[in-house]
């Protein structure tokens, strides 16, 4: 079922524009739905500079790589960061302090994957909580990186709004990928284009002659330009889902394979589980220009909310 929608989303068919038409009445529901609680909500100021990396699709943007890429430029700056994520996927609930004052405090399924990536890869405090405004309290350093917060229109932000290459199908959940009308992009701050304002970069670590795709990642398809030669056979799980040894083991038997070629944030779910591992590393390269401009916004509500104070 999961792969079902994943392919109407993002890929969809001829055949498919049926069932897609079919949805489009509850679509308008829940596109009017998100719009009239944005309208009708007044974002409020926490005096702290927030930036928020979200899109308004569903699925894999590139939120997680560009946040670190960005936190990186931004400590390279003299800047200390927070980076505040729900925490999708983990097993745990509330407010959970992931990484502070460079010490990681609890394991990936109290964090989920996404916040370890982040506290493994950036020098930063990472913090997952469902409260995005208690978390934002909780903060401290010169400034937020809030993950995929552009809906939250109760927030006084600065919303960079990550576009895809290409979207086929436009429509709002549940016959498309779109979680609020299209058109409430430009109610973004900064709309980055992938291709033009930030471009992926793939580069691989141990790969072997024989290997098993394994990965958790939403809209998996879209690893395929990227594959190296020698995967031997392919295992989607849904997005976020964490994996179990034997399972893996058995499968690696099935297609004679040396090891399972994962993503970086499928391995910080494997680590623990001591199996052999081949590594897509999927990072982004941002264009300077873009940087600069966020650098200038930091470095301007920064000067506004001293003033403040």
């Amino acid at each position: 079922m999961i792969q079902f929608f994943e392919r109407i989303y993002f890929n969809p068919r001829k055949s498919d524009y049926i069932f897609i038409a079919l949805l489009f009445p509850l679509s308008l529901l829940y596109g009017a739905a998100a719009l009239a609680k944005r309208v009708f909500t007044k974002p409020k100021n926490y005096g702290k500079k927030i930036i928020s990396i979200g899109n308004l699709t569903v699925g894999g943007s590139g939120k997680t790589p560009f946040a670190i890429s960005l936190i990186n430029f931004l400590n390279s700056k003299g800047l200390t960061v927070t980076y505040i994520s729900r925490g999708y996927g983990r097993k745990s609930s509330g407010l959970v302090e992931v990484k502070k004052d460079g010490k990681i405090l609890c394991n990936v399924y109290q964090s989920g994957d996404e916040a370890m990536l982040v506290a493994k890869r950036c020098s930063c405090d990472v913090i997952v909580s469902e409260d995005r405004i208690k978390a934002i309290k909780k903060a401290a350093g010169d400034v937020i990186v809030l993950d995929d917060a552009f809906s939250k229109a109760d927030i006084e932000k600065f919303d960079i709004l990550l576009e895809p290459k290409e979207v086929k199908n436009r429509f709002c959940l549940p016959a498309g990928p779109f979680r609020e009308f299209s058109f409430i992009k430009n109610r973004a701050d900064l709309i980055l284009k992938e291709g033009t304002d930030f471009k992926r970069e793939v580069e691989f670590e141990n790969l072997k002659e024989r290997m098993l795709l394994l990965t958790a990642i939403s809209n998996p398809a879209r690893l395929e330009p990227f594959l190296p030669r020698g995967v031997v056979g392919k295992i989607y799980l849904k997005d976020h889902a964490y994996f179990e040894k034997k399972q893996i083991l058995d499968k690696m038997r099935q297609f004679n394979a040396q090891s399972v070629l994962v993503t970086q944030k499928d391995l910080v779910k494997l680590e623990h589980l001591n199996l052999e591992c081949s590594v897509i590393k999927l990072n982004l390269k941002i264009e300077q220009r873009v940087l600069d401009e966020i650098f200038d916004e930091v470095e301007g509500r920064r000067a506004k909310v001293e003033g403040r104070r």
